[in-house]
């Protein structure tokens, strides 16, 4: 059962996303323009969505690929052009409204399916790869590597997943509340180490059954996220 901890950042994250900055994920998404900030949020974003691409094949047909907090389908659409069926999920009911929209608007055909909800409570089968990028970074380390352990029950072959490395920089503003949120702010994150996050992931027993691959971290301007593969024995 999802913790206390859990559901209570679960809604944060909904409310901020499906209310308060929709419109802004919505500009920082696509190639309208954005303040120098939002631009260094949208190269890293973009960095970190090619390096999990590139993790998976390059051809992905007949093979099947959810998506774990979606947001506007960016990735679940390049996944599909690859040939994957893709099921992507996530919080916020407008941000999935915009996914569908920018799918019509491709009008090839593509096999994406696009849900409002949490991975967690939903019983969507099982597939060949999972992708989870940037959606368990405002989760505490025990919530994020539940969300883990439940996905790997789903998946086959590859999880690939980021994480908020514990830099100290990072660190140090967590400590003294600048990453809190506010009204108009996302939820906080919360940085961990690789080292910190292997370790909880051998103490729920996923390294039984899963390799710990690739890590890759990019660091470009106000992004700043680490990249972590797992890939079935």
């Amino acid at each position: 059962m999802p913790s206390a901890s859990y559901q209570t950042r679960r809604d944060e994250i909904e409310t901020y996303f499906d209310r308060t900055a929709a419109d802004a994920w919505a500009a920082l998404t696509s190639d309208a323009p954005v303040s120098r900030i939002r631009r260094t949020v949208r190269s890293g974003r973009d960095a970190m969505r090619a390096t999990l691409l590139s993790w998976l094949p390059e051809d992905l047909n007949g093979s099947t690929l959810i998506d774990a907090g979606c947001g506007t389908g960016t990735l679940a659409i390049e996944a599909a052009q690859r040939g994957a069926e893709v099921v992507a999920v996530d919080l916020s009911p407008t941000l999935i409204n915009l996914a569908r929209e920018r799918l019509r608007e491709l009008g090839d055909g593509l096999d994406v399916t696009f849900l409002v909800g949490d991975m967690r409570d939903m019983d969507l089968g099982c597939f060949d790869y999972a992708v989870a990028m940037d959606s368990l970074i405002h989760y505490n380390v025990a919530d994020g590597v539940q969300t883990v352990e439940a996905m790997a029950e789903q998946i086959n072959r590859k999880i690939v997943f980021t994480f908020a490395p514990k830099t100290p920089l990072l660190a140090l503003m967590h400590a003294t509340g600048r990453l809190f949120p506010r009204a108009d702010r996302a939820p906080s994150i919360e940085p961990v180490s690789q080292q910190h996050l292997s370790r909880r992931l051998e103490q729920v027993g996923l390294v039984q059954d899963w390799d710990v691959g690739r890590s890759h971290r990019v660091d470009v301007g106000f992004y700043k996220s680490q990249a972590m593969e797992l890939t079935r024995r």
